[in-house]
């Protein structure tokens, strides 16, 4: 595990804005005295007079934020990435992942900053958005999982991969047996199952489970919606931010508010592990996209999606298109569970799946549950701990990432 700083920065009009944003001289100099008034006075109205009930995700912003800084960092970015208006989304959504960040609280961090000396690699106490260094696997993510598939594998488990599942059945409540199919080959394996853990997105774990699922679950699994995901990976000479050519800037993410492009934010993995990137004097950019299966964007050849990605990296002024030296494209349908559709009924589906003694819902897709990464392996270690204690009971896996306080945000 690498110690690594966190920085993410908002580019907005061609400029770079502080993530959170901060109340700093590069803020006022970008945005200028008089939004920086407006955007005072709006977050001071919303202190004095919320908006109660908050009943959408618009709502959720304006009331930690105002409404001059939602309008100008948060609106366009937000529909960019889910696709529909902030007022159709749950405010749960920004209960689950903005959790208790708020312009009083960002300052407040900020503040704290000038007295803290040493801080702990654990920040307990910190805002999560806060975070300003985290550790980080050398070779990235899937290193962590491929060492814990080779444990498995000493201990004298088996890891069985290239298989979809395609039925659960079940006695009363109670998963007895589970059918997976290789979809190249057709070949069809039944597996008797003891305890079954699933991240698979809730929608096709429904379906896998046939004609026991009253129609009224049906309904509302059917009407859950998802956003899917595009990384247009290109690996450039140098890039060119701020007519600065061959700068490696120190940012993680960069959050891409500009309304003129498709492109949501960019990572730079060179930044995240300096061994992601073979050679050095190259840049490693992911550029990713926020879209729907099916849609235009998902349709797009990988030539295409990379030429879109060359030419958009050039429009805002962050990297020539003659930089370019090779490029891959990764879609990942069904990355962020959506909080509208049928959102709203996810309880129907609950009652029908928790009763069942062995089954354990975990991670985002298993959830339906926009977790990061790290609540996600939490709802997985609450799950064994069930399973190692003896009961069948799923309160300790939905109380992950959902503390009383974030119930009442979202109410």
């Amino acid at each position: 595990m690498l110690l690594r700083k966190r920085k993410s920065r908002i580019y907005f009009r061609r400029k770079f804005f502080d993530y959170p944003v901060r109340l700093n001289f590069r803020t006022v100099r970008n945005l200028g005295i008089f939004r920086m008034a407006k955007i005072g006075c709006s977050y001071m109205k919303s202190v004095l007079s919320p908006l109660s009930p908050e009943s959408n995700l618009e709502e959720f912003f304006i009331n930690r934020f105002g409404k001059e800084l939602y309008e100008t960092f948060f609106h366009s970015y937000t529909e960019k990435v889910w696709g529909v208006p902030c007022r159709e989304i749950s405010a749960e959504w920004g209960a689950q992942r903005i959790k208790g960040l708020s312009v009083g609280k960002a300052l407040l961090h900020t503040v704290k900053r000038l007295f803290q000396f040493g801080r702990n690699i654990s920040q307990k106490g910190t805002e999560t958005s806060l975070i300003e260094q985290f550790l980080y696997p050398k070779l990235g993510p899937g290193q962590m999982w491929e060492t814990v598939a080779e444990k498995i594998r000493e201990m004298g488990g088996e890891i069985q991969t290239g298989y979809r599942v395609s039925r659960l059945l079940t006695e009363g409540k109670h998963i007895r047996e589970v059918a997976a199919v290789n979809p190249f080959s057709g070949a069809v394996r039944q597996i008797k199952a003891d305890f079954v853990f699933s991240t698979m997105p809730v929608k096709d774990l429904i379906r896998a489970m046939g004609a026991s699922v009253p129609k009224p679950v049906i309904s509302v699994s059917e009407g859950l919606m998802y956003r899917d995901f595009i990384t247009v990976g290109l690996l450039l000479k140098e890039m060119s931010v701020s007519g600065r050519k061959g700068r490696l800037i120190s940012d993680n993410w960069i959050y891409i508010q500009e309304p003129d492009v498709s492109l949501g934010r960019v990572q730079i993995f060179n930044n995240w592990s300096p061994f992601m990137v073979r050679n050095p004097e190259y840049v490693w950019l992911g550029l990713e996209y926020f879209c729907n299966e099916r849609d235009a964007l998902w349709r797009m050849t990988d030539d295409e999606l990379i030429r879109l990605g060359r030419f958009e990296l050039a429009k805002i002024g962050m990297a020539a298109e003659d930089a370019f030296v090779d490029g891959v494209v990764v879609r990942m349908p069904k990355a962020y569970p959506a909080y509208f559709g049928t959102y709203g009924e996810f309880g129907r589906i609950r009652e029908f799946l928790d009763p069942f003694e062995n089954l354990f819902l975990i991670g985002r897709n298993g959830m339906h549950r926009y977790n990061n990464q790290d609540h996600s392996m939490l709802s997985a270690m609450a799950a064994v701990d069930a399973v190692v204690s003896g009961t069948s009971d799923k309160s300790a896996l939905w109380a992950v990432n959902a503390e009383e306080d974030y119930h009442e945000s979202a109410r």
